[in-house]
């Protein structure tokens, strides 16, 4: 890969892992997807376009060997949770081409016409695919919902997201301490954390709290990914950036509850 090619493509890599995270389920098994296309990439570098745009071109490519290549799943060692373990499952119920648009057009923000690029199809049927995943995953039992977040708009905003999706906010904590202690009074089946709170303490502290208690689904939606998406320890499949798209929103709360499985959100 020549050092222009892989100036670009540096950048585009943790949101790249981010996405194939959300598409296999597991951060092992997604990276081996993303090391598969990087290493394809430096076998022949004239297998991307670049002509569409690198990082248009760089999912593309991901999207032709991810059809095309069989990875095995990661396998038990420990670092495969139960919401992994199912989503494997369930996600073989679910047609690939829906699930890879769904997360392609709101995760990853593509517009229609980049995302029919990316896999070769028409905007029409972009569009159906996208409608066809939302009504699968939709399909999910309702759950309690504790969102960490010290910004009041944005409160009412997630708040607002959640309740149309059926879900019940149980909670909305401006601190870690606020959070960790509302955890323990009622479970929730999803949390939506932000990084940075009001006190200045962290929401990745209140989380890892938490989860060292619950097992339990976690989105961070944060202006500062970079802190989150560093390589350095285990990162959330969820990630959303601010300021945020509401159906961005809806589609991280939904996926996340498609990988954690019904029998493990609180009713």
């Amino acid at each position: 890969m020549s050092v222009s090619l892989s100036q670009e493509i540096a950048p585009l890599l943790p949101y790249l892992r981010r996405y194939a995270r959300a598409l296999a389920g597991t951060q092992k098994s997604g990276d081996a997807y993303v090391r598969a296309c990087l290493q394809a990439l430096v076998a022949d570098q004239s297998i991307i376009d670049t002509s569409i745009g690198v990082k248009i071109a760089l999912y593309r490519l991901f999207h032709v060997l991810w059809n095309a290549t069989v990875i095995p799943p990661a396998g038990d060692d420990g670092s495969v949770s139960i919401f992994e373990q199912t989503a494997q499952q369930r996600l073989g119920s679910m047609a690939p081409e829906s699930r890879q648009t769904l997360l392609l057009t709101t995760l990853e923000g593509f517009s229609l016409s980049e995302t029919a690029r990316i896999i070769d199809r028409s905007e029409e049927e972009v569009t159906r695919l996208v409608s066809a995943a939302i009504e699968e995953i939709d399909r999910q039992t309702k759950t309690d919902v504790l969102i960490i977040e010290d910004e009041p708009l944005i409160s009412m905003d997630l708040i607002e997201i959640v309740e149309s999706l059926g879900h019940n906010v149980t909670t909305v904590a401006r601190t870690a301490g606020d959070a960790i202690a509302a955890a323990k009074v009622q479970t929730p089946g999803l949390v939506l954390a932000d990084i940075q709170l009001a006190d200045g303490s962290s929401g990745i502290d209140a989380v890892k709290e938490i989860l060292s208690e619950l097992t339990v689904p976690v989105i961070f939606i944060t202006s500062f990914p970079e802190r989150l998406l560093t390589g350095e320890r285990p990162e959330p499949t969820f990630l959303i950036t601010k300021p945020f798209n509401p159906n961005t929103v809806k589609a991280g709360i939904s996926q996340a509850l498609f990988f954690n499985g019904a029998d493990a959100v609180a009713a």
